[in-house]
């Protein structure tokens, strides 16, 4: 079990928040996979400030979620705390996260993100501002550095230990990195050792091995699944599976993987309406489509979909067609 202030997770498996995918239709669907935590997008201090109400909107928490980290971003202290007040007593997140690892230029240039990363100094300044305001547990995820000239990982969590923050999600890219390259586990295990708050590895796990290995080589208390969840929340389960029990799960068939497709585009509409969750849907659709035979095919056509009775309709083809063939 992992317990991030007096949050207590049923296991070490945590989704990643990634921007422009991990809103409540997606997070349900991986939670009901297994995730014992799941974390939504980053979140504007300044949208929640002035309550714009696309902000608001991604505020929302479905009960069945949680337990829940909701992240913030945002480069001044006053707006930062004013913002995180505002989700601990409006929302009903379990965990309030700070992001600083977004590498987008847009976002750091605003002094939030990853800029957070060459300042300690700042980041305990932050953080305690935060902790001191709210009753939510605040945790913070980070990349490991800016550049490979700039990497403050071991001071960075230990300034967020000292603010008060009750655990640290590390990815071990640079700023620079972006999403290329290796992740490096090795400063992972190397900030594991110097904080006692828990730390949660993320970078390059692809598989449930992945995930193992990770564990076993760098000590940290869970692992973050971010990219390899995407159309995928069977390695949420997998991955739970393997470490709990040792056994590796089936990969989905087909009929599985549209059957879920279709939930998560079903969630999607009650969230938004038909027209914008379909075109949103478009991406995660090809997502769930990977490593399906003919996919390219259907695809392209999913690009086109403006309703649901279309995309379902080629969701489910692509799933008979596949049945035809084992079958036959």
């Amino acid at each position: 079990m992992l317990k991030i202030g007096d949050i207590e997770i049923k296991n070490q498996v945590v989704l990643a928040p990634m921007a422009g995918v991990c809103n409540s239709a997606f997070r349900l669907t991986v939670k009901e996979f297994g995730a014992g935590l799941v974390c939504a997008e980053m979140v504007s201090d300044k949208g929640i400030v002035l309550k714009n109400e696309k902000t608001m909107n991604m505020l929302y928490i479905d009960e069945c979620e949680k337990p829940l980290s909701l992240q913030i971003f945002g480069g001044e202290k006053k707006t930062l705390v004013e913002a995180a007040r505002f989700v601990d007593k409006n929302t009903n997140a379990d965990i309030i996260d700070i992001n600083m690892g977004c590498p987008v230029p847009k976002i750091t240039k605003c002094d939030a993100g990853a800029k957070w990363l060459l300042d300690p100094d700042k980041i305990y300044e932050m953080v305690s501002a935060v902790v001191e305001a709210v009753e939510k547990p605040v945790t913070v995820k980070m990349r490991m550095g800016w550049d490979d000239d700039h990497i403050f990982a071991v001071k960075n969590a230990q300034a967020v230990e000292r603010a008060g923050g009750k655990a640290v999600a590390l990815h071990g890219r640079t700023r620079v990195q972006m999403y290329e390259g290796k992740a490096n586990w090795d400063i992972i295990r190397e900030v594991k050792q110097s904080i006692n708050i828990p730390l949660i590895g993320n970078g390059d796990v692809q598989t449930p091995q992945d995930a193992k290995r990770m564990l076993e080589e760098t000590g940290c208390d869970g692992v973050m699944i971010g990219r390899a969840a995407l159309g995928n929340p069977w390695m949420i389960y997998r991955t739970v599976q393997y470490l709990e029990t040792g056994k590796l799960m089936d990969e989905p068939t087909v009929r599985e993987k549209m059957d879920v497709c279709i939930l998560h585009l079903d969630r999607l509409i009650a969230l938004k309406d038909e027209y914008i969750a379909v075109r949103e849907m478009r991406k995660h659709a090809a997502w769930y489509l990977k490593g399906v035979r003919g996919n390219a095919r259907v695809r392209n056509a999913i690009n086109e979909c403006n309703s649901r009775d279309e995309l379902v309709g080629l969701l489910n083809s692509l799933a008979e067609v596949e049945e035809e063939v084992i079958v036959g």
